[in-house]
């Protein structure tokens, strides 16, 4: 279906549009019910598009998309039940990444990159806490420090802390709670391996939009197996990449398809706990960056865990199978029924919780932008492998991409840090030798004070002992030839 990426069959093909992708999507379903499966497939259709992607890998799974996948029979039976006689297994061109830098290459961003918004959010920051973040990068920008990873943050925190009554009268209060508290959350962050993400070479977003010789789209792939023992950490980069994204691509309008497309897995993540002020700059970057060519899709348990904002701009949806064991269970898939658009054939809350391994309900937008009617599909196998790769594969992967030997040693330039600890160096200094001038007046004054009390020098008291001798010849003498010496020297 050349006018179309085949999503798999029901009664007939079931596709979507590739002027439709930029309009995000949801992949939801019961843990073992086919999501990852789906997200491969469908990171392989954006691929053959000439359409790089980004995804997470959080459970290790979706690194066999560069390699070939192997006959199955299950695989066999599902080709011939749709009639995919010139399916062939390929793998396609992939580019691991990994914020620890473990299973690919390190990708990190600069504190200034990430600004107060979120840099709160990945530090559980309170609101008053939140506002002093925000006058420490103010301080920052009207100085020029730059803050490059955790180092300059701590830098500045401290030089505001000594310097609050400067800052006042300018800024308002800023309480050593706060900055202590911060203190303590940037300690917590490098505990979790914060401080690797943090810092320069900062990812070009232009290395995600690659292709390869063959003008297959590269599939990015985070490793973020690790990154889930940290979920502010994941929630808070995924969150970072979107906003800049949305901030440094520029407006294209419809394209014939998306310029880059992002899966994000364990969606709920992103959303748990997040404040107010962030959902809604979320629901604004997700509504507005399909301007700039890039789709979103989520993907997540159920569809309840969008908040509402973020799901009404999801167009395109594969819900594969809910099950209803409890009454809060039951809810959730009535609710995830009543998102698609009703097929009178189908009883959509009834088949959700029927559906099978490799089944999804589909629903994608029509060539007007119109959801189309939820279509019972079954999903089409992916051609790479199914599962991960190993380590030593891996490595020869990684050691011949595009951007090997491009991130992997870390650069610390002058910045906020090393500003900072010259200008205390030597201040120090300055301090130093103001002490030593001020000791040294303290003992000219305590001599002055000496010689007004009556004591006597060495030469007073010679001169007071020759005067006494002024009467004899010899004494004379003496005292001219000591004298014409003096006056000689002068």
């Amino acid at each position: 279906m050349e006018q179309m990426i085949y999503l798999g069959c029901s009664d007939k093909d079931v596709g979507l549009l590739p002027n439709m992708a930029n309009r995000h999507g949801l992949i939801a379903g019961a843990t073992g019910t086919g999501k990852t499966v789906t997200l491969q497939g469908l990171a392989e259709s954006f691929s053959r598009l000439g359409v790089p992607v980004f995804l997470a890998d959080v459970k290790g799974d979706l690194s066999g998309l560069g390699q070939p996948g192997k006959p199955h029979p299950k695989i066999q039976e599902r080709l011939e039940r749709m009639s995919l006689d010139e399916f062939t297994f390929r793998g396609f061109p992939v580019t691991f990444w990994d914020i620890y830098g473990q299973q690919g290459h390190p990708v990190r961003t600069t504190i200034s990159e990430m600004g107060p918004l979120l840099l709160a959010r990945l530090l559980n920051l309170n609101d008053t806490q939140q506002g002093g973040l925000a006058l420490v990068f103010r301080v920052a920008d009207e100085n020029g420090w730059l803050l490059l990873d955790i180092k300059d943050l701590r830098a500045i925190l401290q030089f505001v802390a000594e310097n609050a009554a400067e800052f006042r009268t300018l800024y308002g209060n800023v309480s050593a709670a706060s900055v202590g508290a911060i203190q303590r959350r940037l300690i917590s962050l490098e505990d979790q391996g914060g401080s690797q993400l943090f810092g320069e070479p900062a990812l070009n977003l232009a290395d995600l939009l690659q292709t390869d010789e063959n003008g297959l789209g590269v599939i990015n792939i985070l490793a973020a197996d690790q990154l889930m023992n940290a979920p502010q950490l994941y929630s808070t980069f995924l969150f970072w990449l979107l906003s800049e994204l949305f901030e440094q691509l520029p407006e294209v309008g419809d394209r014939e398809k998306p310029k880059l497309v992002l899966f994000f897995d364990e969606a709920h993540l992103l959303f748990d706990d997040a404040p107010e002020a962030l959902l809604d700059k979320i629901e604004q970057v997700v509504r507005l960056i399909r301007s700039k060519g890039v789709g979103v899709y989520f993907v997540t348990q159920n569809p309840l865990d969008i908040p509402d904002t973020v799901l009404g701009q999801l167009g395109n949806r594969i819900q594969h199978a809910l099950r209803a064991y409890t009454a809060k269970d039951q809810k959730a898939l009535r609710a995830a029924a009543q998102t698609f658009r009703d097929n009178p054939t189908l009883d959509t809350e009834q088949v959700i919780s029927e559906l099978g391994l490799g089944e999804a309900l589909v629903s994608t937008l029509d060539a007007k932008g119109r959801p189309g009617m939820v279509e019972r599909t079954l999903i089409r196998p992916p051609e790479s492998q199914i599962g991960p790769i190993t380590k030593p594969l891996r490595q020869t992967i990684m050691s011949g991409s595009l951007v090997a030997g491009i991130y992997e040693q870390a650069v610390d330039r002058q910045s906020a840090h090393e500003i900072l600890t010259e200008r205390a160096a030597k201040q120090a200094e300055t301090q130093q030798a103001a002490e030593v001038e001020q000791a040294r007046q303290k003992e000219l004054a305590k001599a002055e004070k000496r010689s007004g009390s009556g004591r006597q020098t060495v030469l007073e008291s010679f001169f007071k002992s020759a005067a006494r001798s002024v009467g004899s010849t010899i004494g004379r003498q003496i005292i001219r030839g000591v004298l014409g010496s003096i006056m000689g020297k002068r």
